[in-house]
């Protein structure tokens, strides 16, 4: 298939994080970490509402991250399959962030849990609904073992 899809951005993440280095890797690492993303002018009518909400989930475009099909995560140290991780060096480099809404000010959300580059490009928000968003399970593959590294583990140039 080589059909292309085109996404536009409908805002952009502004950040104390400049670069990848030493950057939270997921949010739930980066509870306190605060961030804001600023919605375009004609996408504001689509806030409306969202302050109902406590956790967003954030569809971004990795603009920094390079395309691998195979990679050593943050959490482990050996190669998987890049679709069996949530590394950022991904085909289409689309991230997924479960923030906490603080505060929305006019097309301003101010949030933490704040694992984005200062100038990610936003493609999508979707509310949080844990009755629709959790599942239980005991099969999380090699994440079983990964966990136990998250709280100390920050971004590296594994994934340039």
């Amino acid at each position: 298939m080589t059909d292309t899809i085109t996404l536009r951005p409908i805002g952009i993440i502004h950040s104390p994080f400049q670069s990848t280095q030493g950057m939270p890797i997921q949010t739930v690492a980066a509870a306190d970490a605060e961030g804001e993303l600023e919605i375009f002018e004609e996408f504001t009518a689509g806030l409306r509402d969202i302050e109902g909400f406590e956790f967003l989930i954030l569809l971004t475009h990795l603009h920094q991250a390079v395309e691998k099909l195979e990679v050593v995560p943050f959490m482990d140290t050996v190669s998987h399959g890049v679709f069996a991780t949530r590394a950022p060096a991904r085909p289409n480099r689309i991230g997924l962030s479960i923030v906490k809404l603080v505060h929305l000010n006019e097309r301003i959300l101010r949030f933490r849990g704040n694992d984005m580059l200062d100038g990610t490009p936003v493609i999508d928000i979707k509310p949080y609904v844990p009755q629709l968003d959790v599942r239980q399970t005991e099969h999380i593959g090699w994440f079983g073992h990964g966990l136990q590294r998250l709280p100390a583990t920050v971004s590296d140039d594994r994934m340039s």
